[in-house]
């Protein structure tokens, strides 16, 4: 299991807890000068017509877009994504299988995109493999929903860190909470598929040779060594083997399936599809 990887996926998709309670200055800041009032202008806003806006702001400074998404009281920033015009963004929740599997290191059967045209107009959001059109709002009344709302982090708190299973069909899952203050921050979650259950956590030891996550229940030992096998070891006695899943070929299996996240907002375009 690549742990640097899989931490840096999750870095890459969310904000931590003490963030998401945080507020953002707009893009635009508060139009005190022309380069601000110039991003303001060039921003384009999509509306579904019930309520959910899309907000497409240049970035000079990434040489693209990025995305905000909100209800026109509150907007989210929308992670970008590398090697993208910045309209792209990872949605585990919504899987295209057409998509290349592997581009540049990176599964995007499982990114989903807004796609604007701004001479023709046009707007439209891809999930997956649905479609959904949405209009392009004009001037006046797209800048008067901006100028009205706050802006915010990523409301996603945690995001997946490793996955294993045991031979009976439960699975042991670990995720973290994904800013700098809180990488430190895990849960551990035990359960069948749909129904895994939070485990008070009582302690964590990580070293060169792995983890060790305590919980009132037991300790799920992660070791980073492949040729080894992590194991959940239950009131000190009981072990026993875990198979690893590899986290980035499951996350629509994560974010789906087994419950943990059943209900959560990622604060991107689809949370509403």
């Amino acid at each position: 299991m690549n742990f640097q990887r899989i931490a840096a996926v999750a870095v890459s998709f969310a904000c931590s807890t003490s963030m998401a309670a945080e507020t953002l200055q707009p893009p635009w800041g508060k139009e005190e000068n022309l380069g601000q009032k110039m991003v303001m202008e060039a921003t384009t806003v999509c509306a579904d017509g019930k309520g959910h806006y899309v907000a497409v702001v240049p970035d000079e400074d990434r040489g693209g877009d990025q995305l905000y998404y909100g209800d026109g009281k509150t907007f989210f920033l929308v992670p970008s994504l590398p090697f993208t015009s910045g309209r792209s963004f990872l949605e585990p929740r919504f899987f295209n299988k057409a998509a290349n599997p592997n581009f540049r290191g990176m599964d995007w059967r499982v990114v989903s995109d807004i796609d604007l045209d701004k001479k023709a107009k046009t707007c439209a959001l891809r999930c997956g493999e649905k479609n959904i059109a949405l209009t392009v709002m004009e001037a006046g009344p797209a800048a008067d929903v901006l100028r009205k709302s706050a802006f915010a982090p990523s409301p996603h708190q945690f995001a997946p860190y490793a996955l294993l299973r045991d031979t009976k069909g439960n699975y042991y899952f670990v995720d973290r909470g994904t800013g700098t203050p809180d990488q430190k921050n895990y849960r551990v979650f035990i359960g069948p598929r749909g129904a895994l259950k939070a485990q008070k956590m009582t302690n964590v030891i990580s070293d060169s040779e792995g983890e060790i996550f305590s919980t009132k229940k037991g300790d799920l030992r992660l070791v980073l060594d492949k040729a080894k096998t992590s194991v959940w070891i239950e009131n000190k006695k009981k072990s026993l083997e875990l198979r690893q899943v590899p986290v980035e070929e499951n996350l629509p299996l994560i974010y789906n399936d087994l419950g943990v996240y059943e209900g959560v907002r990622l604060g991107t375009p689809c949370d509403d599809q």
